[in-house]
């Protein structure tokens, strides 16, 4: 024990008995270790809360419950952090209460520059207490548009479908368009040559149409023939509406289109294409 506390005092210390570079440099690292450390544990502490809201009696959003451990972890690591670095500036004798007091010298010019981070952190909790989205959801925000992985303090982060990740400061999200709450609609619509039998498309779609909503359990209600819609230049358009569950429309759309396309061949129902007419002047 004594030689473990001679090489500290000669390799750590001074001369004066106060840490060295190399001491104090070893102690930061300590710090930051120690630092990381606190912050899994936080964030094992709050992934089982949540899991046990999720598994409580009473119903709770797992998406709210995401979006809400995604705002604590950050909190709680800019928390730790700020501890750190305040340890580290004691530990090299800069009082932390002398730069407070700075601060209050140049904060009108700190204050212009943190202007928009002060934004983004009031809008981000906006955003979460008033649940315009949550992680999970499908959404547009300006031009963007996709699956919000993430809804930070300062950034909300969504992936497009091309795999791109937009990372939007908060202040900057204006006008949000959910589209994963409530119903949404699946459209179709079918093209038939002007030659055929209306009375009969629309008899095969009605078939079709019952055919799907009796086996596919991500529709709400329909789908439903709304009938001609359109006189195109080429042929009759009539369309195919139903309510979906949120992502699913467009999985919906597919299946329509794929079974529409099959009753009509079986029928014999000509769907319309341009066609061109050549008359031979020389006979």
């Amino acid at each position: 024990m004594d030689r473990v506390l001679n090489f500290i005092e000669k390799f750590f210390k001074n001369s004066k008995g106060e840490l060295n570079i190399l001491g104090k440099g070893i102690k930061i690292i300590i710090i930051f270790i120690i630092i990381r450390i606190l912050i899994k544990i936080a964030y094992v502490v709050i992934d089982r809360t949540m899991n046990r809201r999720k598994k409580g009696i009473f119903y709770a959003d797992e998406k709210k419950i995401n979006t809400l451990s995604t705002v604590l972890k950050n909190i709680i690591k800019y928390i730790f952090y700020f501890i750190g670095l305040v340890m580290v500036l004691d530990m090299f004798n800069i009082s932390t209460s002398s730069i407070l007091a700075t601060a209050g010298i140049g904060g009108l010019a700190i204050g212009f520059g943190a202007q928009s981070l002060v934004k983004d952190i009031i809008t981000g909790f906006f955003i979460l207490f008033e649940d315009q989205f949550s992680v999970g959801d499908y959404v547009k925000i300006g031009e963007y548009e996709g699956i919000v992985e993430e809804l930070g303090v300062r950034v909300t982060k969504i992936r497009d479908f091309s795999g791109e990740l937009h990372i939007i400061p908060n202040s900057n999200i204006g006008a949000v368009t959910n589209r994963t709450r409530g119903a949404m609609r699946a459209l179709v619509k079918v093209s038939v040559a002007y030659e055929e039998d209306i009375d009969q498309v629309i008899n095969i779609l009605d078939r079709v149409c019952k055919e799907i909503r009796d086996t596919n359990e991500n529709i709400v209600d329909g789908p439903t023939i709304l009938g001609i819609s359109d006189l195109g230049e080429y042929g009759v358009d009539l369309t195919i509406v139903a309510k979906t569950n949120p992502m699913d429309q467009w999985g919906v759309e597919r299946e329509i289109r794929k079974k529409v396309k099959e009753a009509l061949d079986k029928a014999n129902i000509e769907i319309p294409y341009p066609k061109r007419v050549i008359y031979d002047n020389k006979s």
